[in-house]
């Protein structure tokens, strides 16, 4: 019997503890309901090396796998730059500061919002 589907708001807490577990730095959460079309949710995490952008990435898919909501596509897992784990109606963007603070993702969209009061 598999498990029901995980809400917006399981998948989302789940995703930042897979995060938290392999100790991204600076998890945001940025809600894009009526803003994107692509997206409801849209999460940004760093890692300090390519190494460790791939292995926080990984340890969402397999939770997200874990929990029955396999993703839709992983991009950039071969580079470690910027990995992209798209699970349908919520987005994680995991990337090396240099690339964040080139991109600036939380500013483009205009949201930035701390995952939880315990900020890494």
């Amino acid at each position: 019997m598999s498990e029901p589907n995980l809400d917006l708001d399981a998948l989302r807490d789940l995703v930042i503890a897979a995060l938290e577990e392999i100790k991204a730095k600076d998890i945001r959460v940025l809600d894009l309901r009526g803003k994107a079309s692509f997206t409801d949710l849209m999460i940004i995490a760093g890692g300090n090396t390519d190494r460790q952008v791939k292995a926080l990435a990984n340890n969402v898919v397999l939770k997200a796998k874990e929990a029955h909501r396999p993703p839709i596509g992983v991009e950039g897992e071969q580079q470690g730059e910027w990995v992209l784990v798209d699970l349908g109606e919520l987005v994680v963007h995991i990337m090396l500061p240099t690339v964040r603070d080139f991109y600036n993702l939380e500013k483009l969209w205009g949201e930035d919002t701390p995952a939880s009061a315990s900020e890494s």
